[in-house]
């Protein structure tokens, strides 16, 4: 296996060893050697959950399972796995289990398990996969910018662009580019944005972003498959990819000029920053 897999496998243990501590993203992502934003983009994508909802919903499992085989007070369990007060425990145990603490400790209580992540083997691939490498120059954006974080981001940014089209925002920027720019690596930036035309004012509530120089790994596809992609992206192409690792903490979709006929197959692509190994 190659060292994102294995440092993958580095990072689920980590989380497994320390869920009655606090576990910081980044010391997380630093196991599977990359950085916290590209980490927990690519957890998602490829688990379908935030890392947040993974490292949550473990510490649920054991926490029920604590309270429905020991003598153990409710208040000691909510500030093992990290909560503030039996109140906020209370709430997010209910939430998860469907019952409370309290109930969780009476006999025959259905609690519910959610069993911890690990990599296996399995035989996959197998299909075409287009891309290319190529190297840019730093080029400028002007974009509308609004901030998301990993978890929920896959929800609202569809909105965003639906916002963005309906108010007439289309008129000043069309939407050549969708940007993910990382801020603190919980939150990220995203712009809605079209390449910078330096004699362009820049109206009320957009602004310019650089994006630096370097090499990219770009990925054609068509829009109606984009998500498809984007997850192949991640779990088939990343994992054997030997001769580059992940760049800059941003990435972009870039989309050409919509097919009228059909939206669906109107051309993008998606670009990936890399550097050479």
């Amino acid at each position: 296996m190659g060292t994102w897999i294995n440092g993958l496998q580095d990072a689920l243990e980590f989380i497994e060893e320390h869920l009655t501590e606090d576990i910081k993203i980044k010391d997380v992502a630093e196991k599977a050697y990359v950085s916290e934003f590209h980490f927990q983009r690519i957890f998602s994508v490829l688990c379908g959950f935030s890392i947040a909802e993974y490292i949550r919903s473990r510490r649920m499992t054991l926490a029920a399972r604590e309270l429905a085989n020991g003598e153990v007070k409710v208040i000691d369990i909510a500030v093992k796995y990290g909560y503030d007060s039996p109140d906020s425990f209370t709430r997010a145990f209910t939430k998860f289990h469907g019952i409370t603490p309290s109930a969780a400790k009476e006999k025959g209580a259905i609690i519910r398990n959610f069993s911890p992540l690990r990599i296996t083997l399995s035989l996959e691939g197998g299909t075409m996969m287009d891309y290319r490498i190529e190297k840019k120059a730093a080029f400028s954006v002007m974009g509308r910018k609004r901030n998301f974080t990993s978890e929920t981001s896959y929800q609202e940014i569809p909105k965003f662009w639906e916002e963005h089209m309906k108010d007439g925002g289309s008129t000043i920027v069309c939407g050549m580019y969708g940007i993910c720019m990382d801020s603190d690596g919980v939150n990220f930036d995203y712009l809605i944005a079209d390449n910078y035309m330096p004699n362009k004012e820049i109206p009320k509530g957009y602004e310019v972003r650089t994006i630096p120089a370097g090499t990219w790994a770009i990925f054609p596809c068509k829009l109606k498959n984009l998500q498809a992609t984007n997850t192949r992206m991640w779990k088939e192409w990343l994992p054997n990819c030997k001769d580059y690792k992940l760049g800059g903490n941003y990435n972009i979709e870039m989309y050409e000029p919509p097919c009228v006929e059909d939206m669906g197959e109107s051309d993008c692509e998606l670009w990936l920053p890399i550097e050479k190994i």
